[in-house]
């Protein structure tokens, strides 16, 4: 069986700016036989996400993500639906998910690696479990709740940079409703910011494009930052965390204005930034989702009960077709998507 698959075709460099040209869609044989144990997918949706940009250099700089190899098929987030299952535990029709999906528009994938998904969780959303009501979902949560320290009354002030991406945009949102008394979200563009406090519940949103960010962020955090929903780095991050408050907490999910950088991750801090953190007492630890794969189910569950009560809103960006997936991940790390960007590769 032949299918369309898309492999690296070329890194972007040292310091380098991804383009859609070091992805390369082509052609590739299936077998026609499946050995015991797998199944044969069809790709509804892949995603494609910031730490991604990693993958695309020589060496990761961080040892628990491995980097791409060039004229390889390149993986990530997917859902689909069997076809055909040679597995005991899968039958035609099942739609699962996979951290590792290849990018192809089908492929035959070993059954004990998948998991399944239930469409009633997303009202048949099904690129939802790739979002809000997947690893995305869960990372804005659980870093949330294991690093941010939020105490219900307390009057904590939160502020999330990338706040209109697929993490920020729901960390804002949990923030709420696990205690923060006030949200703030930094992003790129008016219309971001506008979706921010009209939309999804912010209370207010900086653009870090026009004016002084630290003068604005002093205006709209008064009593100072509590917890930090960090997804950047670099000067807006340096920023925030000095207007933290004593004993406050930076949640580091990521680095984007930092991933272009052949660097180790996430990089070091400039020394005034951290003599902040030690003399206010300001934790700030790398959250690593799979280090809580213990607390995944209940918070998936979560997740869909808000969504379906209405109180967390979801936004997708979504571009068609395999052969797109270069000029999706490009958008993506230059901020032209609104929620979590998603590429639907069949119906």
């Amino acid at each position: 069986m032949r299918v369309q698959r898309v492999v690296l075709n070329s890194r972007p460099g040292i310091h380098g700016t991804p383009v859609a040209a070091n992805f390369r869609t082509e052609e590739a044989n299936l077998p026609d036989k499946l050995n015991e144990g797998q199944v044969k997918v069809r790709t509804l949706y892949l995603s494609v996400d910031p730490y991604m940009r990693i993958r695309m250099n020589d060496y990761s700089g961080a040892d628990f993500i491995k980097p791409w190899q060039l004229s390889e098929v390149i993986d990530g987030g997917g859902v689909g639906v069997i076809e055909e299952s040679k597995h005991a535990n899968w039958a035609k029709g099942d739609f699962v998910t996979y951290f590792n999906w290849p990018w192809q528009t089908k492929a035959i994938l070993d059954g004990n690696t998948l998991e399944k998904v239930d469409p009633q969780l997303v009202d048949g959303h099904l690129s939802y479990f790739l979002g809000a009501i997947g690893t995305t979902g869960l990372t804005s949560f659980l870093g949330i709740k294991e690093k941010g320290h939020i105490t219900v009354g307390s009057n904590q002030t939160m502020v999330v940079s990338g706040a209109a991406g697929a993490c920020g945009s729901l960390a804002g949102q949990i923030g709420r409703l696990e205690g923060c008394s006030r949200v703030v979200g930094i992003c790129g563009t008016n219309e971001k910011c506008s979706i921010l406090v009209s939309e999804l519940g912010f209370d207010a949103a900086i653009n870090y494009k026009k004016g002084n960010v630290a003068k604005q962020l002093r205006e709209v955090c008064p009593s100072g930052v509590d917890v930090y929903f960090d997804n950047v780095g670099g000067v807006i991050s340096d920023t925030v965390i000095r207007q933290m408050n004593q004993n406050g907490h930076v949640i580091l999910c990521g680095q984007i204005s930092q991933y272009n950088n052949d660097m180790a991750h996430p990089p070091p801090l400039l020394p005034e930034v951290e003599s902040i953190l030690k003399t206010k007492n300001i934790t700030r630890e790398r959250f690593l989702l799979f280090d809580y794969k213990d607390k995944f189910e209940s918070g998936i569950l979560q997740l869909s009960q808000w969504f379906k009560e209405g109180k967390l809103k979801i936004r997708e960006t979504v571009i068609n077709g395999l052969e797109n997936m270069g000029v999706a991940f490009q958008s993506m790390m230059t901020g032209g998507n609104i929620g979590k960007q998603i590429v639907r590769i069949s119906e």
